[in-house]
């Protein structure tokens, strides 16, 4: 990405978006001009008080040059707001500068007369940052607010020349379900019947690939309420190492991206957290200016200037949080400690404040880099280990989901590093009592690991005593050998979760579920914890 190998291996993350700022703005300056949030121009998209600092190279045409008519949409994707029973961001994408922008939205798809005015955020990527020449790439979003709880919604996006409620495009119109609303506590306070099930799914490390759009066509069979992506989401940076010298970075990848994924991720909310890949240090000194420009997520996190992938939100009696471990990994240092600790005083708050909640009975934490796994490849996370695990115990997380390795991995029970119960295949867990289940789902579409113990997955058991693994610590990798590796499958595959409420007393439960590329279960077990 245009720093020389020798100074990249020793620069953060914002160093390295210093340096390609000073290399490349001598050569735009001459054409370019700066850019804001929103411009339609081609430019560099830079969050926060830094975008008026961008330097930008027009290579699109100019606005009043278009004829939008001549101009789709495509790779629309869906994300929750702050509250996700009454708002939902619609992202989409155009390939020229279109004006007036706008999201079309009702109860019908004959009747689409709220117009909702967008924003487009340009991203522009200069000849000599990656694998491409100059070029500009637009991201449209519209967030909407004031919706019902529980309600599936009509829409359409457009801008000038291009509108879908005509009779001729109605064939682009998409559809959402805002989360549930009313909090199920009343009904079990007075004995009625709780909130309706769920399902939700989740994977990590999917990028373009045929088993990336396989994961995809069997994700929209499981009618999920949301999907989870777990970091590593394009691989527009294929090396991830977090250094950005000639590593074949090419953020067209994005475009392929968001046009694959949109068959799921247009009616289904894509919440997505950062991985390692997700690092782009030419859009700005935390790496994640570009996939800012890309997502609107919920703003609810403790530090949106540098960790904008660090969020939670409810749906049902359901918690999640999502975390950005890049900030504390050992093993990939380039954005150590950039919160200066704000991200795990944060993240114990959230805890506390779902733990005492009356409406919730699950917290589901999710993020890329693996607090346990037993891959060759990336293994475990020390500073994951350090500053989260012990919050996990804590305050009894109901389940964790990572990526990072490229297969499926399910623990047992774990508390303290160690063993508290056996969860054979079809078991339950009792997170109040007895510990925490980690599972990775990082076989979404991306070549595959390996690992060091043979395969044990339902109807394949192959169980062992101990496998040998290691964890990555401030000071290099530490081997050890492990009894917490309970399920191992090696092929691609997803994680599918059905959330079951209760009446207050009773079990309500998750029911988790591997499930491999070809349709077949590799795991199953559920997840108990009395209503409250």
């Amino acid at each position: 990405m245009g720093v020389p190998q020798q100074l990249a291996e020793r620069m953060s993350m914002a160093e390295q978006h210093e340096y390609l700022r000073a290399k490349f703005s001598r050569r735009t300056m001459i054409r370019g001009g700066a850019v804001t949030l929103g411009a339609v121009a081609g430019g560099a998209f830079v969050p926060g008080a830094t975008a008026q600092a961008a330097v930008p190279t027009r290579t699109a045409p100019r606005t009043e040059t278009v004829d939008g008519a001549l101009v789709a949409p495509f790779g629309r994707h869906l994300a929750y707001g702050n509250d996700a029973r009454t708002e939902m961001t619609v992202s989409w994408q155009v390939p020229v500068a279109v004006k007036k922008p706008f999201v079309r939205i009702g109860a019908h798809p004959w009747d689409l007369s709220r117009k909702i005015e967008a924003e487009i955020r340009t991203l522009h990527t200069p000849a000599g940052v990656g694998a491409s020449a100059d070029h500009t790439q637009y991201y449209v979003h519209a967030r909407l607010s004031h919706l019902r709880p529980g309600r599936t919604y009509y829409y359409g996006v457009g801008h000038q020349g291009f509108d879908p409620a005509e009779s001729h495009l109605l064939g682009t119109l998409g559809t959402f379900t805002t989360a549930p609303g009313l909090p199920h506590s009343r009904l079990r306070s007075s004995g009625g019947t709780p909130m309706e099930p769920f399902t939700f799914t989740a994977f990590g490390d999917q990028g373009v690939s045929y088993h990336g759009l396989a994961n995809d066509s069997l994700l929209l069979g499981q009618n999920p309420a949301f999907h989870l992506h777990a970091g590593d989401i394009a691989y527009a940076d294929p090396a991830g190492q977090g250094k950005s010298a000639d590593t074949g970075f090419d953020s067209r990848v994005w475009d392929q991206f968001l046009a694959q994924t949109e068959s799921v991720a247009k009616s289904v909310p894509w919440m997505v957290s950062y991985g390692n890949h997700d690092m782009e240090a030419w859009y700005s000194p935390n790496g994640y200016g570009g996939e800012e420009a890309r997502f609107t997520l919920p703003d609810n996190g403790p530090d949106r200037k540098n960790l904008p992938g660090v969020y939670s939100f409810v749906h049902g009696n359901t918690a999640i949080i999502s975390l950005d471990p890049n900030d504390v990994s050992y093993e990939i240092p380039a954005n150590l400690g950039i919160s200066g600790g704000t991200q795990t005083t944060w993240f114990e708050a959230q805890l506390k404040k779902f733990r005492a909640a009356h409406d919730i009975d699950f917290v589901v934490v999710f993020f890329h880099h693996c607090a346990y796994c037993t891959s060759t490849a990336h293994a475990s996370e020390g500073g994951v280990r350090q500053e989260w695990v012990p919050l996990f115990e804590k305050y009894q997380v109901d389940l964790v989901i990572n990526g990072h390795n490229h297969q499926y991995e399910r623990t047992d029970v774990i508390k303290g590093d160690k063993v508290t119960k056996k969860l054979e295949i079809g078991g339950t867990a009792y997170p109040e009592t007895e510990g925490v289940v980690y599972v990775t789902a990082g076989a979404a579409g991306r070549s595959l690991y390996a690992f060091s113990a043979p395969d044990s997955y339902e109807g394949h058991e192959n169980e062992v005593d101990s496998v040998a693994s290691f964890v990555n610590l401030k000071d290099g990798k530490q081997n050890e050998t492990v009894a917490w590796s309970r399920v191992r499958y090696l092929n691609y595959s997803f994680l599918r979760v059905d959330v079951q409420p209760a009446s207050r007393g009773r079990y309500a439960t998750l029911k988790v579920q591997g499930i491999a590329e070809t349709g077949d279960r590799i795991d199953h077990f559920t997840v108990a914890r009395r209503a409250k």
